[in-house]
């Protein structure tokens, strides 16, 4: 069971738990020392590659490289981590404990051995069972890790731990969705994926088809400002303040070379990613990144949004930020959104724009690629009335994902849209954490950067709307005008027409029917 299926079901039973709950609280929130990103890292190795990368750049231009398979999304991140000489700031929702979360830990490990300045933050939803990762890393010289919203209950699974959170609903609801990595204040990467192996194509049943981007120049710096909003505020966490020590400095340092031991080995490379670029590694061997220069906005809600329930405050947001950008599209937006719910306010935003004849074009997840299927029975909802708007829409096929390869090796295990892309005329992108449902919108907080490149904004929609057309199905109405049809397209362009949605089970549909009735949609 999905985290948003959990809190969807055990919100309307949470008055029946309180008094069962109530034991469990946080302790008193530590003092703390506050910290910033270096600034003087331009004589660093990543300082001068970082300033030869930007030697054809524009005022106030940075630049740009897209990373949309996920080994070359790893690689970028170790390549960085490994050349870092002075800091690593490091914010994710998800940091597993499996085969490259180990493999991203150690080298975050062995870059603090160096005497790199190690700052984690994670995310407290999916630490369970890790206590003893965080708390021997944090072991480590020149390693600070904090955890952000912890719950008040350590032990057990995650449907345990948000059991006996009900009574702190409010406040464990709202989650910290951000991933950035950030090396020497000079190279970023930012975008949707959290650090676990179906994120960067290493699972054996299921993966993600998502993007990041890695950034250098001055949107660095300000992506290092968000952070340290994000590290010294008063959701942040020491984890030693959470998480009781239970080993010696020196055994708790080897407990956690005992534990990433076996991680990943190192990647086995494609010679080009699909646009056609060389892994990111290589080209800091050889003293210069391919990069594209634009002008860039950073969108970053403030930390202290998990504490605010008023949703008439005018406090900026990414998504509010976001469907702005989107509604000043004149001619077409196109939108990749694993969790797509638009909403009243969404659905008044399309039905404007498609007055106005801008073109839009929507892909998510279809029902056998989601992995959170209430989210897909709710945006099922209004699937029928985007049609007859003359919305375009695309669902993900696990199998034609496969199939297809685009977005890598695949192997035997199936393929689930993860990415959160919107191309707006074909010139600004954005990329980002941010889904477009009422979750991302008001209860976790998200980042993106909106980047107004038409070379890039090409390269996605290339990969969207060609290269992606033999992994996805394309909905319409059907003769009647009311039901819907899902187009399946063959290499060779012949269609073969399904009336029935793909993977839409009995048993699927009888749990939807339970379970439907007990959710929100502003919990999806």
């Amino acid at each position: 069971m999905s985290a948003r299926l959990r809190f969807a079901v055990l919100f309307p039973w949470s008055w029946v738990l309180l008094v069962l709950a109530g034991c469990s609280t946080l302790p008193p929130l530590p003092e703390r020392t506050s910290s910033a990103a270096f600034t003087d890292t331009r004589a660093t190795t990543l300082g001068r590659i970082a300033e030869t990368s930007l030697a054809e750049a524009g005022p106030g231009e940075s630049g740009f490289r897209l990373l949309p398979t996920g080994d070359y999304a790893l690689e970028a991140r170790l390549a960085l981590a490994a050349r870092a000489e002075r800091s690593l700031d490091v914010q994710y929702y998800q940091l597993q404990r499996d085969s490259v979360g180990l493999r991203f830990l150690r080298e975050l490990g062995d870059a603090a051995r160096r005497g790199v300045r190690v700052r984690l933050l994670v995310d407290d939803l999916y630490t369970s069972g890790e206590d003893e990762l965080f708390r021997s890393f944090a072991a480590l010289p020149n390693v600070q890790v904090r955890l952000f919203n912890p719950l008040p209950m350590r032990n057990g699974s995650l449907l345990t731990r948000l059991f006996w959170s009900l009574h702190e609903f409010g406040r464990v609801n709202h989650r910290m969705h951000n991933k950035l990595f950030v090396a020497d204040n000079r190279f970023a990467v930012s975008g949707g994926r959290n650090m676990a192996d179906e994120y960067f194509m290493q699972s054996a049943s299921a993966n993600f088809i998502d993007m990041d981007v890695v950034a250098a120049g001055p949107v660095v710096r300000e992506q290092s400002a968000v952070f340290d909003r994000y590290w010294n505020s008063e959701h942040a966490w020491p984890v030693e303040s959470v998480v009781p020590a239970t080993l010696a400095a020196g055994e708790a340092q080897r407990r956690f070379d005992e534990l990433v031991r076996d991680a990943a080995p190192d990647l086995e490379l494609a010679p080009n990613d699909p646009l056609g670029e060389h892994a990111v590694g290589i080209e800091l061997a050889a003293g210069q990144v391919s990069l594209t220069f634009a002008q860039v906005e950073v969108f970053a809600d403030a930390p202290a949004k998990v504490g605010r329930a008023d949703r008439s405050d005018s406090v900026a947001t990414v998504a509010r930020s976001t469907l702005e950008a989107i509604g000043g599209a004149r001619q077409e937006v196109l939108i990749a959104s694993p969790y797509f719910i638009p909403g009243p306010i969404g659905m008044a935003m399309m039905k404007e724009a498609r007055s106005n004849g801008i073109r839009i074009v929507i892909m998510t997840n279809g029902l056998g690629a989601t992995d959170e299927p209430l989210v897909h029975w709710r945006y099922a909802r209004y699937r029928r009335e985007l049609l007859k708007l003359g919305v375009e829409i695309y669902e993900l096929s696990p199998e034609l994902a496969r199939e297809a390869g685009t977005f890598g090796n695949f192997r035997k295990s199936f393929g689930r849209l993860h990415a959160k892309v919107a191309v707006i005329d074909r010139r600004k992108l954005f990329v980002g954490s941010l889904n477009l449902d009422q979750r991302s919108a008001w209860s976790n907080t998200e980042a993106g950067l909106l980047i107004d490149s038409p070379h890039l904004a090409e390269g996605i929609v290339a990969l969207l709307e060609n290269d992606h057309k033999e992994s996805v199905y394309q909905l319409r109405l059907g003769a009647d005008g009311e039901s819907i049809e899902w187009v399946v397209t063959g290499a060779d362009g012949s269609k073969q027409t399904l009336a029935d949605e793909p993977h839409n089970d009995w048993l699927l549909r009888l749990r939807m029917w339970l379970i439907g009735p007990l959710t929100s949609e502003d919990l999806l």
